[in-house]
């Protein structure tokens, strides 16, 4: 049977990173491949906010002139007229441009959607205090709306702890080549949550020329190791230090994302066709590459090819499975394991439940309307293979797109999946469900 042949869309999070780089590069820089979503409308419009040029030229590339002393914001006295972020829903916008915003100059207010205000962010506000920066709260203490009020950051020593979100790091990391003197991280905390983000963090920089050195300990002290050499990151053990330096201009594509491509790899394993999903590299970064080891633990057919991968149908057996490195992978993986025998258990993924919704209660929910066992506890969920309901089912999207998304899998037990916002896919993938027609007709490219 011909495989259905897929492009992946760009990476959301290399997106997110490269328009960041290229907004505080001394130059003008030329970004390709940039994935068109609602997210990165937002963090566009945030740095424009900040006095950040941003073309689009013919053919799709982005001309990014860069603001290499930081963002531009509201006077810090004399006046209450601040740089307005709105962020609305995106989390990593949120996180990444409030640390960014903190490296430049002025008054800047932080905003976002309902749910947006409901997402933690004190632990990056501590850290942002101790480099310098002051943090008010607007409503909530720990939680958007804020305020950032800076003369850019001084540098020195600031503790993160990243329990609920590596993002606190990533911006940080991204803010900190603007600082006066170095900056030096340390991680604190009881536990270290998608690591791999950070690694696409520290991708990004050196791509555009920044200094850093990644540390970790050796007895009672610290001693440089390749960053690409962390699998994981322990509190207390690992401290990154970033020099003074400017980010440099360039010409930059981003890659395939592997969390949009993780849908269709998932719908290979267990749709009426091979599905390839082009566009994506074996060898990448990105955390959400272990798709491909998870479903390999699963029992799938894997070809693995130099920019895709192709997924075969086969039998699949549950699996326990700790997913704290790419938590992105569990609405799709929860919906996979109702097609496996037997149990799967996904664990250390506590923060879930901060997403744009609640995902584990929400992956609970939509596996009992398709007819599977769910249940979910402190910091994962067990899934087991049910008997699948037919006809018509009204499935809840809660405004999230990754739970739209991992839904329609449900589509290929015959159910005909029905959703309550199917919109709010153009968060990360717009182009989503043009894509899961051609899977779901079984036709190739």
């Amino acid at each position: 049977m011909n495989a259905v042949t897929i492009t992946a869309p760009p990476s959301k999070s290399l997106s997110h990173r490269a328009l960041i780089a290229a907004g505080l590069a001394n130059g003008v820089s030329r970004i390709a491949n940039v994935l068109r979503s609602v997210d990165l409308s937002v963090t566009r419009a945030c740095l424009e906010a900040g006095g950040v040029r941003i073309a689009e030229l013919d053919g799709g590339d982005f001309e990014v002139v860069g603001r290499p002393g930081g963002l531009c914001g509201g006077p810090l006295r004399g006046g209450d007229a601040p740089v307005v972020l709105d962020v609305h829903e995106s989390g990593t916008t949120c996180r990444l441009l409030t640390a960014v915003a903190a490296a430049g100059h002025g008054v800047f207010e932080v905003r976002g959607a309902p749910r947006m205000h409901e997402r933690p962010i004190g632990s990056l506000a501590t850290a942002l205090h101790s480099l310098g920066a002051e943090v008010q709260w607007l409503e909530k203490p720990g939680f958007p709306p804020l305020r950032v009020l800076t003369d850019g950051l001084r540098g020195g020593l600031a503790q993160v702890s990243l329990d609920e979100s590596s993002q606190y790091l990533s911006g940080l990391l991204l803010a900190a080549p603007l600082a006066e003197r170095a900056v030096v991280l340390e991680i604190a905390g009881q536990k270290v949550v998608s690591w791999p983000y950070v690694s696409l963090t520290l991708q990004v920089m050196e791509d555009f020329g920044c200094r850093f050195q990644v540390l970790a300990r050796r007895g009672e002290t610290f001693a440089p190791i390749a960053w690409r050499e962390v699998a994981e990151a322990r509190p207390g053990e690992l401290r990154l230090a970033v020099e003074p330096s400017s980010y440099t201009p360039r010409a930059y594509s981003v890659e395939g994302d592997w969390s949009s491509a993780s849908y269709f790899l998932a719908a290979g394993a267990i749709g009426p066709a091979p599905v390839t999903v082009r566009g994506i590299r074996p060898d990448s970064a990105q955390g959400d590459r272990a798709m491909l080891d998870i479903l390999a633990a699963f029992g799938a057919d894997i070809a693995r090819g130099e920019d895709h991968v192709t997924i075969a149908p086969a039998g699949l057996r549950g699996i326990e499975v700790d997913m704290g490195r790419c938590p992105d992978l569990v609405p799709t993986v929860a919906a996979l394991a109702a097609f496996a025998e037997g149990e799967t258990v996904i664990r250390n993924v506590a923060h879930l439940r901060i997403k744009e919704s609640d995902r584990l209660e929400a992956a609970a929910e939509n596996l009992r309307r398709a007819g599977a066992t769910a249940e979910v506890f402190a910091d994962g969920i067990r899934v087991a293979r049910g008997a699948f309901r037919t006809g018509g089912i009204d499935f809840a999207t809660f405004g999230d797109h990754r739970m739209a998304m991992s839904a329609s899998l449900y589509g290929l037990a015959g159910i005909e999946v029905r959703l309550d916002d199917p919109g709010c896919v153009s968060k990360s993938f717009p182009g989503f469900f043009a894509e899961w027609a051609r899977v779901m007709a079984g036709r190739g490219a």
